[in-house]
């Protein structure tokens, strides 16, 4: 698979599963511009490794809760695209980014909610509209969100409930875009050992062990279990796979 000439823009890029996808599609010849909200040196070590690869890269700052900087961000990527690759538009879009909030029903504040809220849909909702211009006809749109939509853990109401609204929105955006032959996906990961939520399936082993016993394939998800499956759906073997909900959870819960 390659995707020579292909840029991608992900959010949430410089760790976790968006470093991950960042640097298997650099690794099949895509070239990707990162955004970080805070961590600036994480993003500019996933750089300089794509850098390493051959591939071209541009790391910009974007916090997807403030939908009022969303007009300044389209204008960077823009003088990004036009002086990096003499270009006006970008392949393939990745809404990665996330937040993560533990609160049951019962505890959950309007606080909390308004955060989830902002970054995972609102944020995502705006975000994609304002980039549409810039993305080619014929390219991709990958979202994520989480198994936990399909089976319940207290403690995530309000989190899957947003992940709930990217997975319709998905394919409304697939409706809407089929014209221009943009074909939208989202990917929900189960649990995967990464430090998302202060990384408890990665460091707990008890919390490991006990996923990896709800899982049919024994263990938990890697990093590496999701980025390729992301990236795969920006390849030309998967032209034909559109809004879609794919869960890449080693068969969680089943």
């Amino acid at each position: 698979m390659k995707h020579t000439n292909k840029i991608a823009l992900i959010t949430g890029g410089s760790r976790g599963l968006g470093r991950n996808t960042a640097l298997k599609l650099a690794r099949d010849g895509a070239d990707v511009i990162l955004t970080y909200r805070e961590r600036k040196d994480e993003g500019q070590a996933v750089l300089a490794e794509i850098e390493k690869l051959g591939r071209k890269a541009a790391l910009l700052q974007l916090d997807v809760a403030n939908t009022g900087g969303f007009d300044a961000f389209a204008k960077t990527v823009v003088e990004t695209l036009q002086a990096k690759w003499q270009r006006n538009d970008l392949d393939f879009l990745i809404n990665n980014a996330g937040i993560d909030v533990y609160s049951l029903i019962g505890q959950t504040t309007e606080d909390a909610f308004d955060r989830l809220l902002n970054v995972h849909f609102r944020g995502v909702y705006f975000l994609t509209q304002r980039m549409l211009p810039l993305i080619a006809n014929g390219g991709r749109i990958v979202c994520t969100s989480t198994g936990l939509t399909r089976f319940v853990i207290p403690g995530y109401a309000a989190y899957a409930s947003m992940k709930g609204a990217i997975e319709v929105l998905t394919r409304y955006l697939a409706k809407e875009l089929g014209p221009r032959r943009i074909a939208v996906n989202v990917v929900a990961p189960g649990a995967i050992a990464t430090d998302f939520s202060g990384g408890p399936v990665r460091d707990n082993p008890e919390l490991n062990k006990r996923v990896a016993g709800m899982t049919a394939l024994g263990r938990v998800g890697q990093p590496d279990d999701i980025g390729p499956m992301i990236a795969s759906l920006l390849s030309e073997d998967n032209r034909w796979v559109n809004a879609q909900r794919i869960e890449v959870s080693g068969g969680m819960a089943i």
